[in-house]
């Protein structure tokens, strides 16, 4: 795979949480449902969240928007808790690995702080700002569910 042709989404984010607390909700599929998708996000449904949370597992979020299902499927590809999150993103039936996401958690003070970086083909240049806009949204959610 040639990274240098990639586009690289970036947002960073402050949490009044832990670390751990913040990582996990990452794993948890009964978390997943509640700040990543759903009603909190945007008009949608949560059909069904699985995450087999483990290096090599692979995970599938299925939602409705409008009638259809979608289906958000990836697999993960480092599990570094409460650190490192890197997993492979993509809309089904679109290849498992089409991006791929890198979450980095860094203690600060009584919290922490986030970075996700989302790579992307070169050929979603285009998306970089709505990728963007979207995580921040997620992670606002996030925020949000933890408290």
């Amino acid at each position: 795979m040639n990274t240098e042709s990639h586009v690289y989404a970036r947002v960073t984010r402050r949490f009044d949480a832990s670390p751990e607390r913040v990582f996990d909700a990452w794993l948890n599929p009964e978390m997943i449902g509640r700040w990543m998708f759903g009603p909190a996000i945007r008009e949608e449904e949560v059909v069904k969240i699985a995450a087999d949370a483990r290096v090599g597992g692979t995970f599938s979020f299925v939602v409705r928007r409008q009638g259809v299902e979608i289906d958000h499927i990836g697999e993960y590809l480092e599990i570094d808790r409460p650190r490192r999150l890197v997993f492979t993103w993509a809309v089904a039936p679109d290849p498992i690995d089409s991006s791929r996401v890198m979450v980095d958690i860094v203690p600060r003070g009584s919290g922490c702080e986030l970075t996700l970086t989302h790579q992307l083909a070169p050929d979603w240049a285009d998306y970089r700002s709505r990728t963007e806009e979207a995580w921040t949204k997620m992670l606002d959610s996030l925020a949000a569910t933890l408290g």
